[in-house]
Order: C-alpha cells, then structure tokens, then sequence
C-alpha cells in the first residue's frame, strides 16, 4: 500500500478529475502531457487531440495490410475526416489564443466536448461524435456565441495517412430536388496495395437560410474544403463536420459508400441523428454497475465500461485489441486479452457485444484446424495473435506466437462460458461445439505421456516472463477445462465424447511444493510478469480448496514487481480476496490494478503503471471482473446452470453495490456492506 500512496501524490492532476458518474472533464490540458480519449461504435475510433476542433487519429476497426511494425499485419488508421481549421477575424484558433479551455468525455452519451473563449470575439462549443448507428461516420458539431460581430473562416481538411499510397482526392457538388450537396472525398491505397480505403467529408448547416458557399482545393498532403461566415453579436450560430471512413474491408465499393453515407447524415438532419445516437448509448447504459459510497471509482468504474462498451460491434463477427479503438497499438490485433479478460464482463453485461466475439473466433476454425496441421498437431490451434486471416500475426521474434498455446483453450473457455449463460442450444451445436471439439483433440495431440500422467511441454506461460517451460500451471489448467467442457457440450448434445479427453483431463500434472502451485516445472521462486497460477482459482475454478487459493496468493502477489506488469494481474488479486472476504487487501489490489496507470488528462488507463500506451481495455476488463465477480459475487455455472451470486465483500467505504440488467433475463444484483465503518 505504502507503494501505491507514493505513486498516487506523483500524479497531482487526478484531484483535477471530477466526481461526476458520468463526465471526466480536464481544466488543464497540456499539450505536451495530453493522453486522449475516444469516442467509438465499434468501428470507428475518433481520438481527442489537445488542439481545438482536431482528432489527433481515427482507428478503423478490420483493416489491416502487412507493412510497420514486425512486417505482419498492422491496423490501418482511417482518414481523420473531421479534422478542422477555425479562424475567428483572422485568428488562428489554437491553444495559445484561446482561454477558459476545458475538454470533457460524456460517458452516458459517447460524445467529446471542447469548450474555449477567444477573447472579446466568441465563446465556442464543439462535440464529436462516432455515431452509434451508423458504424462509419463520425460528426462534429461546432457552436459559436458571438460576444461581438465576427467573421468566421472554417476549414476542413481530409489529409493522407501514414503510408498510404495513390491518392485520388475528388470535389463534388450536386443538387438533388432542390437540396444542395458538396462532397469532399478522397479514396487511397493501403502500404501493399491489398485494400483501398476511402473517406468523405461535409459541412453541414442546420438553419437552411444561413448556409454560406463552400469552395475546395488541393493542399499539401490531400484536399481542403471551407466557408466564411460573418455573425452579429449575439446570435448564436451552428455548422456540423460529418462524414465517413471505410475500407474494401468492408465494402467492395468504398468510395461510393462513404458518399452515400454523407448524403444520408445531411437528408437526415443532425438534431435526428443525435437523438438516435443518445438513444442507443442509453440503451447500453441499462446495464449499469452502481457503487453508492465511492464517487471517484464510481466514475472510473463509468470509464472502463464505456471504453468497453464503445470498442466492440454486435453483430460485426469482430473481437476487440488490448487497446480497443484508442491507437493501433499491438497491431489491433486480438489475444487471449479479449477471450479471457474482456469477454466475460460483456457476456454477462452486453451478451450481444459478447457474441461478436465468440463469432469472430468460429469464423476462423477452418483456420486454425490449418495451422494444427501445420505444427503437426490434430485439431484447432489458435493463433496468439490474430487479425483477419485467422492465420499467427505474431511477429516471428516473439516466442509467443509459436509456443503460447494456452490461447486456445481460451477461445474454448469463452465458448463454453457463452452457452453457461445463454443457453443457446443452436450456438452450442453450431458454433461452440466445433470449437470445443476441436480444441479437446488438440490438447490430445498436443500432451506428452509419461509415467507420472501427461505433460504439456515447451510453452510460453501466461506469465510471458516464463518461457520455452514444461508444465506451466495455467496452460495445464486451462487444458483441463478445455477437455471438461467439450466432454459436458457432448453429454448436452447427446453426442460422444472421445475417451482420451477425460484421460488426459484426469492425468494432467501439476506440481505442488511446500504447499504452493509451482508456475512451471523449473520455477523457483523468480518475479512473474501476470497472473498465472492464481488464474486456476478464477476463471478456471480448478482449485476450491480457500486454503490453497490464500497460499498461492500470499506467494505470488510477493513476486509481481512494482513496474512493468500488466493491470489485470492485481485485479485478479483483488477478485480472489473478495471472494474470501478480505475487505482491506481486495480493496488495496483493486486499486493497485489501475489507479497508478492512469495518465492525464483523463485518466485513460495505461498496461503498465508508468505506462504511455492508453488505452488498455484489457486491464479495464479485469477491473470489471474484480467489480462483477469479486465485490459482486457473480458467478457463471460451468456446468450451463443459471448465474449464481457467492459470497463476498464490499471495501469498508463502500454502502451499496448494485448491478443491473445481468445476463439474459436482465437479473439485478445486489451486495449490502455488513463492515462498513
């Protein structure tokens, strides 16, 4: 705890956040210590920048080509088509001209807010939106209370990025029954040449009498489009950016789509489409997680359920990257991170979100029953990271892609866990029985026998420090509930099930020494990265024993280091002592897991504590599982019995959890604090 008190004085600008559940609103923003925020649909990922009125990257979500980092497939950034250039009587509008600027994320509603005085001339509000309805398109509205007569100039500009080759930038404008359109577009190559990417731009005005003339040109870089505008005092004026951004990923004809989809944001008026998009937010927000006692992690708790929530698409077959929409950090590419840490508080909180996930992956089955094959295993081998091929995207210097297979008893694990709660007798025979077959012949072929029972050898541990290891505690572990499960899928299904999985699951081995789980075969005693044995406690639920659980956390908790460990380790910790009803230690690992990874000037969460790569939506899906199933008691049958609520505890200081609209039947949990002080 002492550490952590430390860390927490170094990091002045969190007494700045506000205790607002739903809005982090930063009063200082720095540019040169600015970590932004997102707003996204699951699609599109729109970053904040420190400047006034720009994005500083657009993410789009399915894209990707194979050039940059590790020569593997890599995330493509979007165009940032609402990037934008203000000049109020020929001030450039930027942070140096500007006072009384403050920026604010609307969690409940998804929307960014900027808000700055030029001094004498105007007071100006801008709110960016992904809009929830339409996976492409962003907007931005912009607002201006003139304190004097003004002339404005806006300019909007859709500028080439990193890498991309071939641009065709394209002005048009065109009436359609009386109603007049100017189109902004610009549609490029990827690095390789695989996918073209497109993009298209718009001014919009709402009050039709007061719609100035635009006009384009080429600039430095790509195309520009702008209008001057001149303003009384007083009178409040509004001009919206809105467009769209997609890829041959996604539409084999992009260009004309993103046009279409301009047209559609200016034929449906923007008062509509925001009141769409706040409808929808407001539906997700019924399934909601209430602390009554703890304004600042009740805000938090808002935060990493938004990014959640904003980062991932029902019904788009499509799983999430460590860090989600906000960059292209890892590559976007998918890990155990979203099978293992982020799935579980979706499935019991967006079950619709949840599904994308566990689609995505038997959408590449055929893929990985090829690469089993490759390796000269039977059955399905799941890559370590994955992206749209389904085929190993790890760069071939990290020892992971080859060797950390424990990712494929993690895909099993979530497939069997979404029927465990969904009873969806058609998913199981459809889509988690191939996969839990698949997998269970794997972990056949892959096992070594010897006369102590079976072997899993030569593995990276989920404890990535550990690696070329034999008998590493989770992969073993999650081999057997990989087994355990596609034996109960068959007995469901009134199928057989083949011998050996319960063999092998029965004849695993695990190694015990004074008392404590030992990581590998050769551990003795060294720093862990992450969780790892503890992980056979929860989610496993191998070990039942409390006294084994309060061993192996007392040993292992004393070997992660202060610095360079991943959030969801503590968070791990901190579910585990909650189910055993240690208030004071739950509570100090649970804000140990994220509290000292948070950067300015919102509190995004980094992976590590001193961390620079926000945001971390893996470490966020931890957080929420230590609120979900540690403090809230939640616990998903695997034997597909109904959600269940165990005991545990509250930190002291806390009143009242309650967690709404749980699972299928929408069930509402709740945990009263015996011990407050």
């Amino acid at each position: 705890m002492k550490h952590l008190l430390i860390l927490l004085s170094c990091l002045p600008w969190l007494t700045a956040l506000a205790q607002d559940p739903w809005n982090i609103e930063a009063r200082h923003i720095d540019p040169s210590n600015y970590y932004g925020e997102t707003v996204a649909n699951g699609m599109l990922g729109i970053v904040s920048s420190p400047k006034p009125l720009k994005t500083s990257n657009v993410v789009l979500a399915g894209s990707y080509d194979k050039f940059g980092r590790g020569e593997v497939s890599n995330f493509l950034a979007g165009f940032n088509f609402l990037d934008t250039d203000l000049y109020i009587d020929g001030t450039f509008i930027d942070n140096a001209t500007i006072t009384d600027y403050r920026q604010t994320l609307d969690m409940r509603h998804s929307a960014f807010r900027g808000i700055f005085t030029l001094k004498g001339k105007a007071q100006v509000t801008y709110t960016v939106y992904a809009l929830q309805q339409l996976p492409f398109c962003g907007m931005m509205t912009v607002d201006i209370k003139p304190l004097s007569d003004i002339t404005i100039r806006a300019v909007n500009k859709q500028l080439l990025p990193e890498a991309y080759q071939s641009p065709k930038p394209h002005f048009q404008p065109f009436d359609v029954n009386g109603k007049e359109f100017r189109l902004m577009s610009t549609e490029a190559q990827s690095p390789t040449g695989k996918l073209t990417i497109a993009a298209c731009s718009e001014f919009l005005f709402p009050a039709d009498n007061a719609r100035p003339n635009i006009t384009a040109e080429n600039i430095t870089g790509g195309i520009a489009q702008q209008f001057s505008h001149s303003l009384k005092k007083g009178q409040a004026w509004r001009f919206v950016v809105a467009g769209s951004t997609m890829s041959t990923a996604h539409h084999s004809d992009p260009i004309n789509e993103v046009k279409r989809m301009a047209i559609t944001c200016q034929l449906d008026g923007v008062d509509r489409i925001v009141a769409r998009h706040l409808a929808l937010w407001g539906g997700l927000w019924k399934s909601d997680i209430q602390i009554d006692g703890d304004p600042q992690s009740q805000q938090d708790i808002h935060a990493m359920m938004y990014h959640l929530y904003a980062f991932l698409r029902p019904h788009s077959r499509m799983s999430v990257s460590p860090m989600g929409l906000s960059g292209n950090g890892y590559n976007g590419h998918v890990f155990w991170d979203a099978d293992t840490w982020m799935f579980p508080p979706l499935l019991l909180l967006q079950p619709d979100h949840a599904r994308s996930m566990v689609d995505y992956r038997y959408d590449r089955l055929a893929t990985a029953r090829r690469y089993a094959f490759i390796h000269g295993y039977r059955g399905a081998m799941f890559p370590w990271e994955s992206a749209d091929t389904g085929f190993e995207d790890t760069p071939v210097t990290a020892l992971t892609g080859p060797y950390e297979h424990h990712i494929s008893a993690c895909v099993a694990l979530a497939a069997w866990q979404y029927y465990c709660v969904m009873h969806d007798a058609d998913y199981l025979r459809q889509e988690a029985w191939p996969i839990l077959c698949q997998t269970a012949d794997f972990w056949v072929s892959r096992v070594e026998k010897a006369a102590d029972g079976y072997h899993i050898n030569n593995v990276v541990a989920a404890d990535e420090w550990a690696e070329n290891v034999d008998d590493n505690a989770f992969t073993n572990g999650a081999a057997r509930q990989n087994l355990l499960s596609a034996i109960k899928a068959a007995r469901i299904l009134r199928l057989d099930s083949r011998p050996e999985w319960q063999h092998v699951a029965d004849s695993l081995v695990f190694i015990v020494k004074d008392g404590v789980t030992m990581e590998h075969a050769a551990y003795h005693g060294e720093d862990i990265k992450q969780a790892d044995v503890n992980l056979l406690a929860f989610p496993l639920k191998l070990i039942t024993d409390r006294q084994q659980t309060e061993t192996d956390l007392a040993y292992y908790a004393r070997r992660v280091p202060e610095k360079d460990t991943p959030a969801m380790t503590q968070a791990m910790f901190a579910l585990l002592y909650a189910r055993l009803g240690n208030a004071d230690l739950a509570w100090h690992y649970f804000k140990d897991s994220y509290r000292p990874n948070q950067l300015p000037p919102f509190g995004v969460i980094a992976e590590c504590k001193g961390g620079t790569n926000p945001y971390f939506i893996t470490g966020a899906g931890g957080v929420l599982q230590a609120m979900l199933m540690g403090f809230g008691g939640i616990d998903i049958s695997y034997d597909a019995g109904s959600l269940t609520q165990v005991p545990s505890v509250l930190p002291r200081h806390w009143r009242k959890l309650t967690i709404t609209n749980v699972g299928p039947e929408g069930k509402t949990f709740t945990v009263e604090n015996t011990s407050r002080k």
